[in-house]
């Protein structure tokens, strides 16, 4: 989507396609944006009971016969209460009302001068509403609606808007991955698409096959992914800007591209939408590939642990145990905790690049989403400096994290094994506490880390938000934003 500023100068909006205006409970509308026909029409709209600028609400009034064809009022509801996740929330809810009614441009006036934390937001919010995965749809031509092709902000800031765009692509892009079936993305697809990428985009690339897996002491991640007839990969990407970089952080994904449960099979219920268990992965090559494009000042490398979770004659058993990276042993209790075991062997590498930073992303545990709900990442870290800035980052991009505890020493207790260093399942309680702790055996000393469990935001089964239905890419604008907050 074309997302661009415009001057408010002269008074009354024209062109084509749709006028939205931003309106506050109990204001009156915004002087002289709308012909006095126009204005006569939105203002009766205002009052209408329904509707009274509440926050959250859109109405509509149609214009038979004129070159804009839709006045919408979005509502904000109390001027004190607003801020910029609902400017990011009620844009994108008016991009996906636009696209309904076949809107192809949209001219928008707030009631507030948007300076440019606000215009990020709503750039943010018009990219991200008109977000929609229908790549495998069939559909006549005669079918379709024109879809929103540009989105104009009067009186916007430029910058604020290319901001917001480039944050919310960003994101759209870990949605595009993480909506791709299992039949269409496996380790070596997504392994190619690293090359690809690499190559577009300037950034150094490694892939590592299941034997050189092997070779390298991975058991973790090369037992996981020896089920399927689609072998594992690792892939590492990075970004080196040119000069001294101002920091080395290290993004870990769990990739998953499908996860069955292995042996321990997942009951009906839950393996439907598996295919967004490599969310954590697709959310780090979004984030690599827009460091090279806004050529951060920071080294960021992404390492990608890559396999699919299947049963199968090679798959990997309860009561096995398997050496680690960084030499530790683990015990198999259930094959379907097995994310914690890729990204184990993902840590591990990480580590040996001694980073200033390590932030892993990972659809790890169903524990975290029945502790937060849909709408909440777990945060876990040891590092207060650390969480304070993934929690004002998440604030500022209108991500939620909650910060949840990794020192639990009776959990800690519970990892041990009588025959191996660690054993890989607990406890139904405390599994979030369980797994982040478990992780945290295979950080390096001395290294900031912090663990981002995405289960239960990373896929929607209902729009809501600047959220579609499917993949959410959720933690790439927080990632991002604190990438930015290093500069």
């Amino acid at each position: 989507m074309k997302i661009t500023a415009s001057p408010l100068t002269g008074g009354i909006v024209s062109g084509s396609g749709a006028v939205a205006l931003y309106v506050f409970s109990g204001e009156s509308l915004p002087e002289g944006i709308l012909s006095p026909g126009n204005e006569a029409a939105a203002a009766a709209l205002l009052e209408d009971p329904s509707f009274k600028a509440k926050k959250g609400k859109i109405a509509k009034v149609t214009l038979p016969g004129s070159p804009l064809s839709r006045i919408y009022l979005v509502g904000l509801g109390e001027r004190k209460d607003l801020g910029e996740d609902s400017l990011r929330s009620r844009t994108a809810e008016l991009v996906r009302r636009a696209k309904g009614d076949g809107i192809s441009r949209i001219s928008a006036v707030l009631s507030v001068l948007p300076d440019r934390n606000a215009s990020c937001a709503v750039g943010e919010g018009a990219e991200l509403g008109s977000y929609s995965f229908e790549k495998y749809k069939t559909r006549k031509d005669e079918d379709r609606l024109p879809e929103p092709g540009e989105f104009v902000l009067y009186a916007g800031d430029d910058d604020g808007l290319s901001l917001g765009k480039m944050l919310a692509c960003t994101q759209n892009m870990a949605r595009d991955l993480a909506n791709e079936p299992g039949n269409r993305s496996n380790p070596q697809t997504l392994a190619e698409y690293a090359l690809a990428e690499a190559r577009d985009f300037g950034l150094e690339v490694e892939v590592w096959d299941e034997r050189k897996i092997l070779e390298e002491g991975m058991e973790g991640l090369y037992s996981v992914g020896m089920g399927s007839s689609t072998p594992p990969r690792l892939v590492r990407l990075s970004w080196k800007p040119e000069g001294a970089p101002l920091r080395k952080v290290v993004f870990v994904g769990k990739g998953i591209t499908f996860d069955s449960g292995g042996l321990n099979l997942k009951p009906g219920d839950f393996i439907r939408s598996m295919k967004s268990d490599k969310s954590g992965a697709c959310n780090v090559f979004a984030l690599l590939r827009a460091a090279a494009k806004m050529k951060l000042p920071v080294e960021v490398h992404g390492i990608v642990a890559l396999a699919e979770n299947m049963p199968g004659g090679k798959a990997f058993r309860p009561d096995d145990i398997l050496r680690m990276r960084n030499g530790k042993t683990v015990e198999i209790d259930n094959t379907d905790a097995e994310g914690r075991l890729v990204l184990a062997d993902a840590l591990s590498y990480a580590s040996e690049l001694r980073p200033d930073v390590i932030i892993d992303m990972a659809t790890l545990t169903g524990a975290c989403a029945v502790a937060l709900g849909t709408s909440i990442a777990g945060l876990f870290t040891p590092d207060e400096s650390l969480a304070g800035s993934l929690l004002e980052a998440g604030k500022t991009r209108g991500e939620r994290l909650w910060r949840l505890p990794d020192d639990d020493e009776r959990i800690a207790e519970s990892m041990k094994s009588p025959v191996a260093d660690l054993v890989n399942s607990g406890s139904r309680y405390g599994g979030a506490i369980f797994a982040a702790r478990f992780l945290r055996e295979f950080v390096g000393e001395g290294i900031s880390w912090a663990h981002l469990d995405i289960a239960g935001v990373d896929f929607n089964k209902d729009e809501y938000s600047v959220y579609s239905k499917g993949a959410s890419g959720f933690g790439v604008r927080t990632c991002l934003q604190y990438l930015l907050s290093l500069r």
